[in-house]
């Protein structure tokens, strides 16, 4: 038998040969970050916050006058020359707007970072450990949330200021003082997170391999909070920049240091409400409005990017979506149809 006729049979006897399909090409990964969606009100809120950054830290870079430069008397009233006029000292409005809205921020961050920062090292290693010392950290946490957080402030800031330390009477050190009693409500969130993080598969596989309490904690515990920690992070910020408002505005800031809260303590203690100078008082309420509004309204809508239950959806998503319902629904009428023509 020769070759063509052996190969025959083998064909044969095995059947017809399929033939071999091309590979296609497997559609590329999408990115994690390509399944965030990132709505509308997250853009108007990084818009708000942009707006202010680049007023405080930009603005007086282009501006011809500067917050300790006096340019005018008390009070006077906007011309073409000074837009929002002259504040109690004869500043110009704009320039110590520009000032007080940086150092403002300045001090938000870090207080708000601060106490970011401890509430999130008392949380996790509270609702991690366990034990009693859970019960000591969370003991301590719940002294400090008792006690009015306004009282500590003033308390801590007057001590803070009869100092000679340089550094705890500048922004910074006022930063500290918000930091260090802002961070309870923080802990109890984190400690609760983190408590059932603990109990997940990978944490025990994690301790099964060797990896010491630190690691475990910042590397599989903390990036399961890292969504929570974010939100908390702003809240802190704009609660920072409240709490300087208020201690400032009842003269317990830093003193010779430009900030919103200073300027509507010197238009209230200038009468400036009473005269009817709004240009003194009414610009940094509306900066310190939209601060807070553009931080609140940025952790609502981080809330909706990292939580998939809350996210809205785009409006080409929801058009499919209920296109699919339609035809899902018209299928089911049809088989009850069908089943109903047979029986």
């Amino acid at each position: 038998m020769t070759n063509i006729q052996s190969n025959a049979v083998v064909a044969e006897t095995e059947g017809p040969v399929a033939p071999v399909e091309p590979e296609t090409p497997k559609a590329k990964a999408r990115p994690a970050w390509r399944s965030l969606n990132f709505g509308p009100r997250l853009w108007v809120s990084v818009g708000i916050i942009l707006v202010i950054t680049l007023l405080a830290f930009v603005g007086p870079l282009f501006y011809p006058y500067g917050p300790d430069q006096k340019v005018g008397s008390i009070y006077d009233s906007p011309s073409a020359e000074h837009i929002l006029g002259t504040e109690n000292f004869g500043y110009d409005v704009i320039a110590v707007l520009m000032a007080s809205t940086r150092n403002s921020l300045i001090n938000g961050l870090l207080a708000g970072t601060l106490a970011t920062f401890i509430g999130v090292l008392i949380g996790i290693l509270a609702g991690y450990v366990g034990g009693w010392l859970e019960e000591a950290l969370m003991g301590i946490t719940n002294i400090v949330l008792a006690i009015p957080a306004i009282v500590i402030l003033i308390l801590i800031s007057i001590s803070l200021q009869s100092t000679n330390i340089p550094f705890l009477k500048g922004i910074a050190g006022l930063a500290l003082v918000i930091g260090i009693t802002s961070w309870p409500w923080t802990a109890r969130a984190v400690r609760a997170q983190a408590s059932s993080v603990a109990t997940r598969e990978h944490i025990d596989v994690a301790k099964l391999s060797g990896a010491r309490t630190p690691g475990i904690l910042v590397f599989d515990v903390l990036p399961y909070l890292a969504s929570y920690v974010v939100m908390a992070w702003v809240l802190q910020l704009a609660s920072a920049i409240l709490a300087e408002s208020t201690l400032s505005m009842l003269g317990l800031g830093v003193s010779g240091t430009n900030s919103l809260g200073m300027q509507l303590h010197w238009a209230l203690a200038f009468q400036a409400v009473a005269t009817g100078a709004w240009w003194a008082f009414l610009p940094p309420t509306i900066v310190l409005t939209l601060i807070s509004f553009g931080f609140l309204y940025l952790q609502s809508s981080l809330d909706e990017v990292f939580n998939p239950r809350l996210r809205r959806g785009k409006k080409k998503n929801l058009a499919a979506a209920a296109k699919r319902r339609e035809e899902a629904a018209r299928k089911l009428a049809e088989q009850g149809d069908a089943v109903g023509v047979a029986a």
